[in-house]
């Protein structure tokens, strides 16, 4: 409706954007130099979020550095590789264990045909990206367990129940690595600590937009809203994840691929 001034307003008054709050601050972000997690950090920064983001080799600290030089002193890193038990062993030492939040990027990079896959490859694959994480997922839990309060999130994929072919082994560490954090929720919610999953489908973002550049425009046309998901997109709806408004979600996965896996 319009009042004699001309001023469009909404029969529910003035819109004002939405404030997020979050029970406590420190954020663990594993996987912390891909475009997503920088994108969610530069993100969490702004909402007055402290994240402490991961790194596995030489070159992490530099990324991370020029991606969030504005933000000198708002943000910790430290060092974590999946395949090396010690970092695992280490990582609280480097970080403390005042932790209230946990995003998990972290996925490492083995596309094969199943029959065609190199054993050792596989094995090593499935030991960084399934049994590490659930190492991990015990320091954490244990972690936020003293404050009994926290919240994780796992950035899985659609391609965890809809792969294209030479991402079997890929989907397979997904599904697992899904199963042990809607566990974590059942097993801990209870006590404050609770978990979600995000399935992104096509992302505009990292390995996702290399992927895409090697399409043609009909991979995306057989999307509903016809494009990709942006990085954007991803940090804001993990923030909302994250955030006390979100708290009553719990256990579950929560599919964000524009509507692409709802039809044929």
């Amino acid at each position: 409706m319009s009042d004699l001034s001309g001023r469009e307003e909404t029969r529910y008054g003035s819109l004002e954007k939405m404030s997020l709050h979050f029970s406590g601050n420190r954020a663990l972000i594993l996987g912390g130099t891909c475009e997503l997690a920088l994108t969610l950090a530069k993100s969490m920064i702004e909402s007055d979020l402290f994240p402490i983001l991961t790194y596995r080799d030489d070159k992490g600290p530099r990324t991370i550095g020029e991606a969030l030089r504005p933000f000198h002193g708002r943000y910790a890193t430290c060092f974590l590789n999946f395949g090396d038990r010690n970092s695992l062993e280490s990582i609280f030492s480097q970080i403390g264990d005042d932790l209230n939040f946990l995003v998990d990027f972290a996925q490492g990079n083995y596309e094969s045909l199943i029959a065609g896959a190199d054993e050792d490859s596989v094995y090593r694959y499935f030991t960084e990206n399934i049994s590490s994480r659930a190492e991990i997922l015990k320091k954490v839990g244990r972690a936020m367990l003293k404050k009994r309060k926290g919240r994780l999130v796992f950035i899985s994929s659609a391609a965890a129940v809809r792969p294209n072919p030479g991402q079997g082994f890929y989907a397979a560490a997904k599904l697992a690595s899904e199963a042990l954090y809607r566990n974590m929720g059942l097993e801990l919610g209870e006590r404050g600590v609770t978990t979600v999953i995000l399935r992104p489908g096509y992302i505009n973002a990292g390995r996702g937009r290399i992927y895409l550049q090697k399409q043609d425009r009909i991979i995306l046309d057989a999307v509903p809203i016809k494009r990709a998901i942006t990085g954007e997109e991803i940090a804001q709806t993990v923030l909302f994840l994250l955030s006390d408004g979100a708290a009553g979600i719990n256990a579950v996965e929560i599919t964000m691929d524009g509507g692409h896996t709802s039809g044929k």
